[in-house]
């Protein structure tokens, strides 16, 4: 049997520039992706509806003026509200990574898309340290609703940014713990942002959209990690063999869409 190749949408405006490591991490799980631009798709809505599932990628989307992806989440909530919702609740994966996952909280598609949540309820605000953070991180996936990992699962990948720092309410993050939205957290010590609860990632509660900080992408190669020749010779194992942690993410999202589309 010959499996469908879903359709990646990968959305980019000025200032991204993790898409192409976006691109072929996804090519890589079995997508078909292609790169459109903000522009294109505003001026063509329905065109979202021919991919299978839609990756807003890392970087400094209009340079993050106001606000970290503040810009193209007006963009998106007052231009494109409406075809990102069919497009949610049609059970279409949405995955948002770094600036992609602060475009998603600001224009409400996390962490309740449902809800329409006005004001905001949640954002990503600098980091602790004040600067720019970019250092690997462990994380844990908690999550059982979420298609993109397993609870438990441990992941080491990147991150690169300066406004990582999840903050919310104390009441938003009692609901989203007893809700089982907060995806991923920080594991071993490595909160790089001061993020609460070091909370990592947030997935909406079908668990099809999700926000992440860390950058998958950057770890889809066993080569990608910086320690990757001493793990080689600990585990035996040949790189040329292996895939890197990240690789799951994509390849989960993937995954569910083969199935929903088979």
């Amino acid at each position: 049997m010959t499996h469908p190749t879903p359709r990646a949408l990968v959305l980019v405006a000025g200032g991204t520039n993790c898409d192409r490591e976006t691109i072929l991490a996804l090519e890589r799980a079995g997508a078909a992706a292609e790169r459109i631009h903000i522009q294109s798709l505003i001026d063509s809505p329905d065109k979202i509806f021919q991919y299978d599932l839609a990756v807003i990628p890392g970087g400094f989307t209009y340079g993050d003026d106001v606000a970290a992806g503040k810009i193209l989440a007006i963009q998106i909530q007052h231009r494109l509200g409406d075809p990102f919702r069919e497009f949610a609740a049609s059970g279409r994966p949405i995955l948002g990574i770094c600036n992609g996952f602060q475009v998603l909280v600001k224009a409400g598609l996390l962490p309740d898309l449902a809800k329409e949540q006005k004001p905001q309820s949640v954002t990503l605000t600098s980091n602790d340290c004040g600067r720019f953070v970019c250092r690997w991180v462990r994380l844990k996936s908690c999550s059982p609703l979420s298609i993109f990992s397993a609870p438990g699962t441990h992941i080491e990948m990147p991150v690169a940014h300066a406004e990582g720092k999840l903050v919310a309410p104390p009441q938003v993050i009692e609901d989203l713990k007893l809700a089982k939205q907060i995806a991923y957290v920080y594991s071993d010590n490595t909160n790089p942002n001061g993020s609460i609860d070091d909370i990592a990632g947030l997935c909406d509660p079908t668990g099809h959209i999700l926000g992440l900080m860390p950058h998958p992408e950057r770890n889809v190669s066993w080569h990608h990690h910086p320690l990757w020749f001493r793990k080689t010779r600990l585990q035996k194992t040949s790189p040329c063999e292996r895939a890197g942690e990240g690789m799951g993410i994509f390849q989960n999202m993937i995954q569910h869409c083969r199935e929903k589309i088979s």
